[in-house]
């Protein structure tokens, strides 16, 4: 991937005072051409990259931009090195690999790739997610349009959308995109949407207004709960929502939080089981109780 190739340029250009063009194809397997395009980019990016002609000849960043702390720092380097190795725990492209080997090639790299921060955005359908993710940044590149059936709590349909991004939110993966059946943008959970198709289509990207992009926003905390849990649950409570989520009384632990989805927080509670008692909203507690009837009605 061409990002990938700049940022393992910049790299070296970083380390090293001076780097042939010869050099750097080699390096990264590509052409002579290739590589002078890239130099060319880097350059349209602000970044006073230099070329000298002649023997002993090459590469390098101007000393000046060098002194003033250079591009990227020690942190800003870890970030984007801890971001590639995210992305590679839900790819296929050994792009990532390739480029995270020669971020760290050389014994006086920038940054060493041993970091003690590990993120594993994969999941236990990483195939799956595979098979989603590398299509969508196809589509996305391409500005084609895509199609797939999608799975939601009114039952399922078969949308058409203009993707725009690739999403890790909310401890899942989406795709976001302008969806012309609803003629609006909307954010698509992967592990929801099936039978994915490219279509030759292509469209043109519009401009997306800051509050769509602003992901956070898309779920509002409507529901107040209030509830008392047993305080064996404790370190459950704690395992999601945190230390100090909750207030310990004689009659248990008093958890209050906000929710967006009215099903979702009726089959967490149910999950358990007697060991939690809803005190507000009243209704919660009705959805719960009718809920319980039912299963008895199973057995």
């Amino acid at each position: 991937m061409k990002i990938d190739r700049l940022l393992g340029i910049l790299t070296l250009l970083l380390q090293k005072e001076r780097i042939t063009a010869p050099e750097l194809a080699a390096k990264f397997e590509v052409s002579r051409r290739t590589i002078g395009r890239d130099i060319d980019a880097l350059c349209i990016a602000g970044i006073p990259v230099i070329t000298y002609q002649g023997t002993g000849g090459g590469i390098s960043i101007a000393e000046g931009f060098k002194l003033d702390k250079s591009v990227l720092t020690q942190d800003e380097l870890a970030g984007i090195i801890a971001a590639l190795k995210g992305i590679g725990s839900v790819s296929n492209a050994p792009a990532v690999e390739r480029a995270l080997a020669k971020l760290g090639a050389d014994t006086d790299a920038v940054i060493s790739l041993r970091e003690s921060v590990i993120i594993d955005l994969a999941s236990h359908y990483k195939g799956q997610l595979t098979e989603k993710i590398e299509p969508l940044k196809q589509a996305i590149h391409e500005s084609r349009l895509i199609e797939f059936d999608y799975f939601y709590e009114k039952g399922e349909s078969r949308r058409r959308i203009e993707p725009y991004f690739v999403v890790f939110t909310w401890s899942s993966w989406y795709v976001f995109g302008f969806c012309l059946e609803r003629q609006d943008f909307r954010l698509f959970k992967l592990q929801r949407l099936w039978n994915l198709i490219l279509c030759d289509k292509k469209y043109t990207p519009r401009d997306i207004p800051p509050d769509k992009r602003d992901f956070g926003a898309k779920l509002t905390d409507e529901i107040k709960l209030v509830a008392l849990f047993d305080p064996s649950l404790k370190y459950q409570l704690i395992d999601i929502y945190g230390l100090g989520c909750f207030t310990e009384t004689n009659e248990g632990l008093l958890f209050e939080f906000g929710y967006a989805n009215r099903d979702f927080l009726v089959n967490w509670l149910l999950g358990f089981g007697g060991k939690v008692k809803v005190l507000e909203p009243d209704y919660i507690a009705e959805d719960i109780k009718k809920a319980a009837e039912n299963i008895l009605k199973n057995y």
